[in-house]
C-alpha cells in the first residue's frame, strides 16, 4: 500500500491524533489475527480496514463524528442536527409521560 503524504488516507488518520494508540491496536490485530500470503492482501485488509476507521467508525475523542467528517468540515453541522433530534426526542418523551400521568 502505497501511502504519500498527501493521500486523504493518511490525512485522515493523522485528524485523530488521540486515538492513534488505539489505532494502532486495532491495525495489529488486523495483521496479526490472519495469516497473509500474498502482499497484496495484506494490502487489500489494510486499506479496508483505514476506509473503515476513517470513514464509518465513529470517534469518542472526535464528538462520536468519523474522521472524514472532520476533515470535510461536517462536525459541526452533525452535531447541530443531533443536538436538535435529541431536544425534540426529550420534549415529546416529556409531553408523553406527562399525558399518561393526566389520564
Amino acid at each position: 500500500m502505497s501511502t504519500s503524504s498527501q493521500s486523504p488516507a493518511y490525512i485522515l488518520m493523522q485528524a485523530s491524533g488521540s486515538s492513534k494508540i488505539q489505532l494502532d491496536r486495532s491495525m495489529i490485530n488486523v495483521v496479526k489475527l490472519q495469516s497473509y500470503y500474498f502482499p497484496w492482501k495484506l494490502e487489500q485488509k489494510l486499506s479496508r480496514f483505514v476506509d473503515y476507521y476513517n470513514n464509518h467508525r465513529y470517534h469518542e475523542a472526535l464528538n462520536n463524528v468519523t474522521p472524514a467528517d472532520v476533515y470535510c468540515g461536517r462536525q459541526r453541522e452533525i452535531l447541530t442536527k443531533r443536538d436538535q433530534v435529541k431536544r425534540k426526542t426529550l420534549a415529546l418523551r416529556k409531553q408523553q409521560n406527562l399525558n399518561t400521568r393526566v389520564t
